[in-house]
């Protein structure tokens, strides 16, 4: 099993960012080392939150305990998720670049946790900017939404055809070596993931929900981190939305089943 190190914000109470990509692991057997860039009550969606950012000099100090205690080198995979501040992208750099180092470097995830549709970015311009500009560069596989796929490249994404193109360009002009683009339009009343890898885009369709819980993403972005194929994570976070409906949380944890789940298949198109 796959052993993560995760740079993400944590909440105290419900599943989002490293709140939901741990326990999500943690159930499929994987390891995961926690760094969060900011610990929250809950959900900043819910009308009561409380908590603050972790200081970037402070999760540094936390990196160089990893490395003296000879932990960070048992890492696969670095995911990096949530960053407030153009100094939290500064230490995501720093790590991505300390890992590089290693004997045997761990791949690289970035999920770029920008913002969404309808509302826009969630994070200050200069943020995201900082984020498209540093990090997408040194990652190896990056998942955006719909959304960000489109504010990363400055293309339309409206067709599944334009989103191809623009997956398939922001793979090529980063040299990465995969893409994941959820929520991609794969026609009405369905939604899915579009993978872009050199030469190749398959798109898993899954049905559009409604009353989906925050946390979906993260969660998608753990399970490729953790080395799962598209349409095996699919087909754990498809069941496991189908268990989550119209509740508040997603049900990790009390609808274990969806560990079962068989992988989704590529369609045709």
């Amino acid at each position: 099993m796959a052993r993560l190190l995760i740079l993400s914000s944590m909440v105290a109470h419900g599943h989002v960012g490293l709140s939901a990509a741990g326990p999500a692991l943690a159930l499929l057997g994987h390891s995961v080392t926690a760094l969060p860039t900011v610990l929250l009550s809950n959900h900043p969606g819910w009308p009561s939150v409380a908590g603050a950012r972790v200081d970037p000099d402070q999760i540094r100090a936390m990196i160089d305990a990893l490395e003296a205690n000879g932990w960070l080198p048992s890492h696969d995979a670095v995911l990096v998720g949530y960053l407030p501040t153009t100094d939290h992208v500064a230490v995501a750099g720093e790590l991505i670049d300390r890992v590089r180092g290693l004997p045997a470097p761990p791949r690289v995830i970035l999920d770029p946790v920008l913002g969404d549709a309808p509302k826009g970015l969630y994070l200050p311009e200069e943020v995201a900017t900082g984020l498209r500009d540093s990090l997408v560069p040194r990652a190896d596989v990056v998942t955006p939404n719909l959304f960000e796929l489109c504010w990363l490249t400055g293309r339309p994404v409206q067709t599944l055809d334009q989103t191809r193109t623009a997956a398939a360009d922001f793979l090529s002009r980063n040299d990465l070596a995969e893409v994941h683009v959820t929520s991609a339009p794969a026609g009405p009343e369905t939604t899915g993931v579009l993978h872009v890898a050199e030469g190749d885009a398959r798109l898993y369709p899954t049905a559009l929900r409604k009353g989906v819980p925050h946390g979906v993403g993260d969660v998608y972005a753990g399970f490729v981190a953790a080395g799962l194929s598209p349409g095996t994570a699919l087909g754990h976070l498809s069941a496991l939305i189908d268990a989550s409906l119209n509740v508040p949380h997603l049900r990790i944890v009390e609808a274990p089943a969806w560990t079962r789940a068989n992988p989704l298949t590529a369609s045709e198109n």
